[in-house]
């Protein structure tokens, strides 16, 4: 029996010609059950513009942050698989069916996209600062959490809804880290990751600071080993959580 795919497409400030032929694409190659587009602060006029597509479109007047987008997204889904893909279409469509297939087929828990991977096919490149900053992060992230990857930040993933569950109470990162912290969890709780190499092209228009966010990013990793090695029973961890207040999963917030 064929499991149901659900996509999350979160959108802030989206070019709305480029999302649409991407979200027509999405349905056509994959026939997902249910495609979600979570849209923070729209300008006027743009869930009309998607009302005609084969999708639903959530909004909120603010921006949550790309983290809290998809997790709301994915908490909206009941599929057999929960899927999300960047709204620039920086990864195709069927690159993104790669990376489904071996969730879908049950050989991993998380199958994570990777434009660094060696055998990806990277149609351009990032500017040279924002390439920099995120070799050096991926290179950090390999060092300092228990799943080593070479790219942690691409948007396209996929994971089965079971682990999903596992995962999603340990998720707080509302922004960009929150693509870091959910591998680090679920590596973590034992689950099986892989790492799948795509075709990808770098679009212009990101609403990502190379300086500002590498910062963030950064505290987000250690933040997200912490967690990590908490929930692996790591007893200076746990000790170092004890003196904290817990903070609010992503899932209880808005509540």
């Amino acid at each position: 029996m064929s499991r149901s795919v659900g996509v999350v497409v979160p959108a802030y400030r989206p070019d709305v010609a480029q999302l649409r032929t991407y979200l027509t694409a999405i349905d056509e190659a994959l026939a997902p059950q249910t495609i979600v587009v979570e849209l923070d602060a729209p300008k006027r006029g743009v869930p009309e513009k998607l009302a005609d597509l084969p999708v639903t479109v959530e909004t909120v007047p603010y921006r949550r942050g790309k983290g809290a987008a998809i997790t709301a997204g994915f908490e909206r889904l009941s599929t057999d698989v929960l899927v999300f893909a960047d709204a620039d279409g920086s990864t195709p469509v069927d690159s993104l069916v790669e990376v489904i297939d071996p969730v879908r087929s049950g050989q991993t828990d998380l199958a994570v996209g990777s434009r660094r991977h060696p055998a990806a096919d990277v149609a351009s490149h990032q500017t040279f600062a924002r390439r920099f900053l995120g070799d050096g992060f991926a290179w950090l992230a390999g060092r300092l959490l228990d799943v080593s990857l070479y790219d942690y930040q691409c948007g396209a993933k996929a994971i089965d809804a079971a682990a999903w569950k596992q995962v999603r109470a340990h998720l707080y990162e509302p922004g960009f880290a929150w693509d870091v912290e959910l591998i680090a969890m679920a590596g973590a709780l034992d689950l099986r990751v892989a790492e799948i190499p795509i075709e990808w092209e770098d679009r212009p228009g990101s609403t990502v600071s190379p300086v500002r966010d590498s910062f963030a990013l950064l505290r987000a990793l250690l933040a997200a080993r912490h967690r990590a090695k908490q929930l692996s029973d790591d007893r200076l961890h746990t000790a170092i959580a004890a003196r904290r207040d817990d903070p609010t999963a992503l899932v209880e917030r808005d509540r």
